[in-house]
């Protein structure tokens, strides 16, 4: 485990502004779920495993494509160019938006870390983007792969140390297109469930020094992790010919009971805080179970976790992107005080980052 402090007050990264949003291609979970009969027929012949799609809390989604591609099959090679273009048509346009809402010019960002598990690029895209954007070429490049759900909390982390090393004007992409990793024909429950779940979304983010030179929506405090031994089973891709195949135990909620009260403890006391200070949790919703689970561990109210609940009944899964939404919504319900930004994935790992919407 490891704990990085927080930066003395004049330094404190801020979050500027913050923009999120989907592919074109909106989806209602019953439209997903009759789907599911072609796409797995075995499977879904099974009456138990198609109320998954109905207990996932999940109303509509958003897919890189619609519906109807997915029911032919397709090659690792034309899903991930699917994945490019996509990443980039959608990153360029947030990226846009949280430049304005920052009052930010691309050519003043300095830095850009760049989140996504679901495709493959060399060069990565943020290196493209920042040719399209007119960011300068001395930025300093952060691709970071292979982070899944927690890829979120872990990129805005590494933003906000960014900042506290001396970078003014730090751009953070995540970009998740879950719904290109389906491989038709799998017949696991893993890939069943994901078919119930995953979705497509991406968010930009603008993060500077708490010095008064623009907008600021939340401080950053400091950040925990949390690698769990002999986890790497639990979640992760298996590579297979048709693409990245999920892989993922139906044993989070039960990890996330187990251990996240005291990881969180721990979180909290590297910046002096105690849980009874909390006044907003930003929960990674992982599903419904999960969202149960971090409820009951940290002694919350069931139904505590609106925002989390929202953005998986509305968005479903995005991977590293969702809880950047949950982010999202719950300032624009009009956050207060302090706050844990949590989410959980591959590794297995658990991480936190601890902020202030007293900003």
């Amino acid at each position: 485990m490891t704990f990085r402090a927080s930066a003395s007050p004049a330094t404190l990264p801020v979050l500027r502004s913050i923009a999120v949003g989907n592919p074109a291609n909106r989806v209602s979970q019953p439209e997903a779920r009759e789907a599911a009969r072609s796409f797995l027929p075995r499977l879904a012949a099974r009456p138990k495993l198609l109320d998954v799609f109905d207990n996932a809390m999940i109303d509509t989604r958003y897919l890189a494509r619609p519906l109807e591609w997915y029911l032919e099959p397709h090659g690792f090679a034309e899903k991930n160019a699917v994945y490019v273009e996509e990443t980039l048509a959608l990153c360029e346009r947030l990226t846009l938006e949280a430049l304005e809402r920052a009052w930010v010019q691309a050519a003043e960002i300095d830095a850009v870390v760049f989140v996504s598990s679901t495709g493959i690029s060399t060069p990565s895209l943020e290196s493209i983007l920042m040719e399209r954007l007119g960011i300068g070429r001395h930025a300093v490049r952060l691709p970071l792969w292979g982070l899944g759900c927690a890829g979120g909390a872990q990129g805005l982390a590494r933003s906000a140390d960014l900042v506290r090393a001396g970078y003014r004007n730090v751009l953070f992409l995540a970009a998740e297109f879950c719904s290109l990793t389906l491989v038709q024909g799998d017949e696991s429950s893993s890939n069943f469930v994901a078919t119930a779940l995953f979705s497509d979304g991406a968010a930009a983010l603008i993060l500077g020094p708490d010095d008064g030179s623009g907008p600021a929506l939340m401080r950053l405090h400091g950040a925990f992790s949390t690698l769990i031994e002999n986890s790497k089973d639990i979640m992760g891709w298996d590579v297979v010919e048709s693409g990245l195949k999920v892989r993922f135990s139906q044993d989070i909620p039960g990890l996330v009971r187990q251990m996240m009260n005291s990881n969180v403890q721990e979180a909290l006391e590297g910046v002096g805080w105690t849980q009874d200070e909390l006044q907003e949790y930003v929960v990674h919703p992982g599903g419904a179970k999960v969202i149960e689970a971090y409820e009951d561990s940290l002694g919350l109210p069931a139904g505590r976790l609106v925002c989390s609940r929202r953005v998986l009944r509305e968005y479903g899964n995005m991977s590293s992107s969702t809880v950047l939404f949950v982010l999202h919504e719950t300032l624009r319900r009009g956050a207060h005080g302090k706050g844990l930004l949590s989410a959980m994935g591959p590794g297995f790992c658990a991480e936190h980052v601890l902020v202030d919407f007293g900003a």
